[in-house]
């Protein structure tokens, strides 16, 4: 059965990644590649349900605990769905944010639950991505941007500016963490740089 790429882009709200998903999408379709390009939360008709219960409203209206559950349910639908498919049909999948993104904000910066984190994804998901890039921007920078976007979808930005510090410290320590499959990419430098970077490590990973 062929084998697809599983891509994932990672880094803290307003850091620029779906804008990078999005590019290196386009510019791998323009050499011929089938590329399906999703997000989390969401991705399929189910998780985009549950995506909406996520990012959107007050704060607090979630535990850390709670919240764990519901990406794990809307990743779950995503993957059967989307992913998995695609996948076995030998496309690349680029995926804006996927269980990393889960290991830092419900694992580390919202509690000590990354062992909790981990467990339910071995049970229930099972999957890493084959290369993850990490756009990795000053929080304050990436906050201000976030939030002038005014999208509704800005729940996790109100958290402030000490949250935005936390994921960003986590997301560094993941990616030391696993250096076989981060690449750290500086997102204070202008868009079509990093661009460009990208496309040159995904260049180098396809072959």
């Amino acid at each position: 059965m062929p084998t697809g790429l599983f891509l994932t882009f990672e880094g803290i709200d307003g850091s620029g990644k779906s804008t990078q998903a999005r590019r290196l999408a386009e510019g791998l379709r323009a050499l011929g590649h089938d590329v399906v390009l999703t997000r989390e939360p969401g991705g399929s008709d189910g998780a985009e349900e549950i995506r909406t219960l996520l990012v959107s409203g007050d704060p607090s209206r979630w535990s850390p605990e709670t919240e764990i559950l519901l990406f794990t349910a809307a990743r779950r639908d995503h993957l059967e769905k989307v992913i998995e498919p695609a996948l076995n049909d030998g496309k690349i999948v680029i995926s804006d944010r996927f269980a990393d993104s889960t290991r830092v904000y419900q694992g580390a910066a919202r509690g000590d639950l990354v062992t909790k984190v981990d467990a339910l994804h071995d049970l229930m998901i099972g999957r890493e991505p084959d290369m993850t890039f990490l756009i990795d921007m000053d929080p304050s920078a990436a906050l201000a941007r976030g939030l002038a976007r005014n999208s509704g979808e800005d729940r996790f930005e109100d958290f402030g500016l000490d949250f935005q510090e936390r994921l960003h410290a986590g997301f560094l320590m993941l990616a030391e963490a696993h250096p076989d499959r981060f690449h750290v990419i500086d997102g204070d430098q202008d868009e079509t740089t990093i661009a460009d970077q990208v496309a040159a490590l995904a260049a180098a990973r396809i072959g």
